[in-house]
């Protein structure tokens, strides 16, 4: 009956650390097409990188009895690298215990995935830039359009100044717009359920990046940079929650940096932790304003130097993903001097996801 689903299904002895069952497409899966295979020769087509990741699974999977799963990367001899998703539970049977699951291949699956959340770290990141980029245009065309509305006062000219009333609301819901879309997105986002895959942080981090690096040079007087300790580390996050929360913060940044300033994001692994930075050369946070930082519609929002507006609700979101995520969020910061933002989260996201709540 197993076999005629077409899905790839194992057992394994767990006493006598060998295979009770291998379905014909679990054996497919691993390019093997006739008799058995061993765990040890299945391991070695993991992923370097990630075998000692399975192996610690594994040896915790011996000690549950709910369905665990786990994504990691197969490579065979002459083929693209590939992920697979194994599920797996433990079962008591008269001759002891097995760990009974199935195999899937998923690599279609994360490079859709994959595809859509690059795109939408791209436009956060661009939409960012655009929004600080215009909003000191367009606030000056409002101070200088309320400006002549005030000289032109006295002259009685209905026309010239309903004109420029015009042309002040207009320039106003232009620099609103784009800072609005993005507050709202994020909002929304965190109404969902957390959904936590194993994906490369640095990869992810670059993607959301890279804008900043190309849009950045022309259209931000400011620098933005991002450095990390390693080419590859991977962990366990939702990555589209996780990247909105760099993005907020780096909006953050952009608000309270002046012009000639530099934003650097640094990513770098801490034992079984990733530490992320997001430090400014902005005006800094004042102290008056910093214990009550994190509250919803905290006392301490204001308006950034170009006159940006806030809901007053991203730092108190930005920390209820951090945590969502086993992680802690905290900073530091000097007047005049600037901020640095630090978020601390465990590579490994152990127990069952949190439930957003509104």
């Amino acid at each position: 009956m197993l076999e005629q689903t077409g899905q790839a299904f194992f057992a394994y002895d767990v006493a006598a650390e060998a295979f009770a069952y291998q379905s014909p497409e679990f054996l497919a899966s691993f390019k093997i097409s006739t008799g058995s295979a061993q765990p040890q020769t299945l391991l070695s087509f993991v992923h370097p990188e990630d075998q000692e990741f399975v192996q610690d699974w594994f040896a915790q999977l011996q000690n549950q009895r709910v369905p665990t799963s786990i994504e990691f990367r197969v490579q065979f001899p002459d083929l693209e690298e590939q992920w697979v998703c194994l599920t797996a539970s433990l079962v008591d049977n008269d001759s002891g215990k097995l760990l009974v699951g199935h195999m899937e291949d998923i690599s279609a699956a994360r490079r859709y995935n994959d595809h859509l959340k690059r795109f939408s770290n791209k436009k956060n990141s661009v939409l960012n830039i655009l929004a600080h980029d215009l909003a000191g245009p367009l606030g000056m065309i409002q101070n200088l359009s309320g400006l002549l509305a005030d000289q032109l006062k006295d002259h009685q000219d209905e026309d010239t100044q309903h004109v420029l009333n015009l042309i002040e609301r207009i320039s106003k819901q232009g620099s609103d717009m784009l800072r609005e879309f993005m507050n709202q997105e994020f909002l929304e986002s965190s109404h969902t359920n957390l959904v936590t895959r194993r994906v490369n942080l640095v990869e992810k981090m670059r993607e959301a990046m890279i804008e900043y690096e190309i849009l950045g040079v022309e259209l931000l007087p400011l620098a933005v940079n991002f450095v990390s300790s390693a080419d590859e580390i991977f962990v366990e996050i939702d990555d589209l929650k996780f990247m909105q929360v760099i993005t907020n913060l780096i909006s953050n940044a952009l608000k309270f940096t002046p012009d000639g300033g530099s934003i650097t994001v640094s990513l770098e692994e801490v034992g079984d932790a990733v530490l992320v930075k997001v430090a400014d050369t902005g005006i800094g946070i004042p102290e008056r304003l910093q214990e009550n930082l994190f509250e919803k519609f905290t006392p301490a929002r204001r308006p950034g130097l170009k006159g940006e507006t806030t809901v007053g609700l991203g730092l108190s979101i930005v920390k209820t993903i951090v945590e969502w995520h086993r992680g802690e969020i905290w900073f530091e910061s000097t007047e005049g001097k600037g901020t640095t933002f630090f978020i601390r989260i465990p590579k490994k996201h152990t127990g069952k996801p949190t439930q957003p709540r509104a």
